[in-house]
């Protein structure tokens, strides 16, 4: 059994970037952590404490879905990651995984469009350098849509080494995504449920599976 911990910014974002990974970890047996670092929402105009509850709750219903034992959500200002101290979001994940010693990271693209994203990557670099991790240590950079595929610069972009074959467990992961179905928008946008299975369909190209999520091995201990 191994400890799979993933490290996002915002809700919904755990599902896309790695939910059928996540699944298939999970009927493996293995044991999930989740941290979400925002409520994904308090940015907006129209965000309220109702919406902010209700984004929570959609938050926990979908890691439950995704298999986690353990799911913690943070309150750092939505979108505004990079107005406060980085040592303070270091500080709260080491909080959050002082007795959880993970075989697997996930987190997202170093160099994602998303300022949260970026500074998300870089906290959990920070805290997962090669003397302080356990031997046999992956660290994975995801991909989610309308965030990493809107990337501009050409030296940017998500070139995935890395492929997990989730044909079975698209259906799960897009359970899971419509408890964010207010979050989803019409196809073509990327954020979308065409869109979700479109990527999978392409990176499975790449791979040679029928259905896959690609991941960048940023890291490797063995």
């Amino acid at each position: 059994m191994k400890n799979i911990l993933a490290i996002f910014a915002h809700p919904d974002d755990e599902v896309l970037a790695c939910g059928g990974t996540l699944i298939k970890r999970f009927k493996n047996g293995d044991k999930i952590k989740i941290i979400i670092l925002s409520n994904g929402c308090d940015s907006r105009n129209e965000s309220s404490k109702e919406e902010i509850k209700k984004r929570i709750k959609s938050c926990k219903e979908a890691c439950n879905i995704l298999g986690a034992q353990s799911i913690s959500i943070g309150d750092f200002p939505d979108n505004k990651f990079d107005s406060i101290a980085l040592l303070d979001i270091i500080k709260y994940l080491e909080n959050e995984i002082k007795s959880f010693v993970p075989d697997e990271i996930f987190t997202h693209f170093s160099l994602d469009l998303n300022i949260d994203h970026r500074i998300t990557c870089q906290a959990v670099k920070t805290i997962f350098r090669p003397m302080f991790v356990k031997e046999n240590s992956t660290i994975y950079e995801c991909e989610v849509l309308s965030s990493t595929d809107w990337v501009q610069n050409s030296k940017h972009v998500f070139v995935p080494n890395h492929y997990e074959n989730i044909t079975k467990f698209l259906n799960t992961k897009n359970k899971a995504l419509k408890c964010y179905n207010y979050e989803m928008r019409e196809f073509p946008h990327s954020r979308s449920y065409e869109a979700i299975t479109n990527l999978a369909k392409f990176r499975g190209m790449h791979s040679g599976f029928e259905l896959s999520e690609s991941f960048i091995i940023s890291f490797s201990r063995n």
